[in-house]
């Protein structure tokens, strides 16, 4: 089945990877093309498989890194994971911890993502 929990816990890693090789088309792949990205929960959702990639783009270009903080959690449609975002910013490195929420379509694609973080998950890298 495409939304058991393995499967779940593969599009996390993927997810992950992607980041890894800074490939923003491998990351909007794994959505679906009307799907929506909320980072952070709070902000306009982004919509669309076209500007989904768009905003990958520009984080990979960045530099931002991924790495997982704590096993991926799946329940029902959706998978959550705790992860650290690796940037520079400001003249500064600095870590984000974050919880991404993806809910899946029948089909194993993305249909939204949600990032939970605010300001006071940003810390300086040690």
């Amino acid at each position: 089945m495409m939304t058991d929990h393995d499967f779940k816990r593969g599009v996390v890693a993927a997810y992950v990877d992607g980041f890894g090789r800074g490939d923003a088309e491998a990351l909007a792949d794994l959505y679906a093309e009307h799907a929506t990205v909320e980072d952070p929960v709070g902000t306009a959702p982004i919509k669309g498989r076209t500007a989904i990639q768009a905003f990958y783009r520009a984080a990979v270009a960045r530099g931002i890194r991924l790495e997982l903080s704590g096993e991926p959690r799946t329940a029902g449609d959706s998978v959550a994971f705790p992860f650290h975002v690796h940037r520079r910013h400001g003249g500064q490195d600095e870590i984000i911890e974050v919880i991404d929420i993806f809910r899946f379509d029948p089909e194993g694609h993305i249909i939204e993502m949600r990032a939970y973080w605010g300001p006071q998950n940003i810390k300086p890298k040690p």
